[in-house]
């Protein structure tokens, strides 16, 4: 689960991290007030969407020379003027693809004076079981582009969650930016806040882009993502308030009722299997077959027939999706159940659209004849690539 980058700021506030400040608007009438009570003499109209590159985005309806979705301004009437230009209006970056996102909050912060910019991200490194810090002198740049272009210029290590945050993670810190003196000693105690944060709220990432050092030479997080592990999302309904579902695709919204591994993609054939693994295999050969899929659907391993066949329900409200592909293998999930949802799913909604269905496994005879004796208008397929094979040409075939 994402948040926005102002609530994000909230959260590293908790911990004491020094982040400048600021007031989210929802209208023009919020923003000038958040101005006048931060006082100036320099705004920061910032949009909040939850994708990168806010700065270098463009607006749908404006010219090529128009300003991007962060702004720097210096009177209350720019904030004004600067609000009711973004609010309401599609915001275009490379990270938001050509749809854009609808910015509906902006962040009205106090402007910062900077002396130089930094990178600095907290994420859970799944091979070593700890927590990976990677910090970079080229802040305020894409990490991507920085790694590309200039690898020796990003520093790596690890922290125990067992052990915490030692000495020896703050000098490679210091070290990694350039800081000494009074500056290093600040790192220190940021990163011993960032750590604590990191842990206390189950996240899966932490990204500070840029970390500046003030012109009166001190740290302040100028910009933060956070990212959440959404299995330990029980454990924190205040984090769970912070979810903007309007940033979030409704057919994934839609799939995390029913604890249903779903991603949206951009493609025409509509995938519905059992293990993740399974499922990016399914995509694999789709492509290889000459088409695209429309989504990464993983139903588990012990899925009731109601959870298939809100699966379905899902799939079938995509207007993208040409044709679907049930693609499963019976160890758990047994081949009747995903059977008996299909059929119940297809008799609710209807078809409009070639299915495939490949069943092997568990119970995989019985899948079988309840397809077969359902009178639905199905095609059978023997294994995997048959299955792809068939589903790709149904599709080329209708269009």
């Amino acid at each position: 689960m994402n948040i926005h980058e102002h609530q994000a700021k909230a959260v590293l506030k908790e911990f004491g991290v020094p982040v400048p400040r600021g007031y989210a608007a929802f209208t023009v009438d919020e923003a000038v007030k958040a101005a006048q009570e931060l006082g100036g003499p320099v705004f920061v109209v910032k949009s909040q969407i939850h994708a990168g590159g806010r700065g270098k985005g463009k607006f749908e309806g404006l010219g090529p020379d128009a300003k991007g979705g962060v702004r720097v301004v210096k009177s209350v009437d720019d904030v004004k003027t600067n609000a009711a230009e973004m609010l309401g209006r599609v915001l275009v970056t490379h990270q938001t693809g050509p749809k854009g996102k609808q910015v509906n909050r902006l962040y009205i912060e106090e402007g910062a004076a900077i002396a130089k910019e930094f990178y600095l991200s907290l994420l859970v490194d799944r091979e070593s079981s700890k927590v990976s810090v990677v910090a970079s002198t080229e802040g305020g740049m894409d990490i991507e582009e920085v790694a590309h272009a200039t690898p020796e210029k990003i520093h790596t290590f690890t922290i125990d969650p067992a052990t915490g945050v030692w000495p020896t993670h703050t000098r490679n810190l210091a070290k990694a930016l350039g800081l000494t003196g009074g500056l290093a000693k600040e790192a220190a105690s940021l990163l011993k806040q960032l750590f604590e944060a990191f842990m206390a709220k189950d996240m899966s990432m932490l990204e500070i882009n840029p970390l500046i050092v003030t012109a009166d030479d001190h740290l302040r997080v100028l910009d933060a993502k956070l990212s959440f592990d959404g299995n330990s999302l029980f454990r924190h309904p205040d984090i769970v308030e912070l979810r903007d579902t309007t940033e979030e695709d409704a057919k994934e919204i839609e799939a995390s009722k029913y604890d249903l591994a779903y991603i949206a993609l951009d493609g025409e054939i509509g995938c519905m299997v059992n293990g993740a693994g399974l499922a990016m295999a399914t995509m694999d050969i789709i492509k290889l077959y000459g088409a695209e899929p429309a989504n990464f659907l993983d139903v588990g391993g012990g899925a009731s027939k109601e959870k298939v066949t809100a699966a379905f329900k899902i799939i079938t409200a995509d207007p993208a999706v040409k044709g679907i592909l049930v693609n499963i293998f019976g160890g758990i999930m047994r081949c009747d159940i995903i059977a008996e949802g299909v059929v119940a799913a297809v008799k609710e909604v209807g078809l409009q659209v070639p299915l495939v269905v490949r069943l092997e496994g568990t119970n995989v005879e019985l899948g079988k004849k309840i397809i077969n004796e359902s009178g639905l208008n199905v095609i059978a397929a023997n294994d995997l690539s048959d299955g792809a094979e068939k589903i790709v040409a149904a599709v080329k075939g209708a269009r």
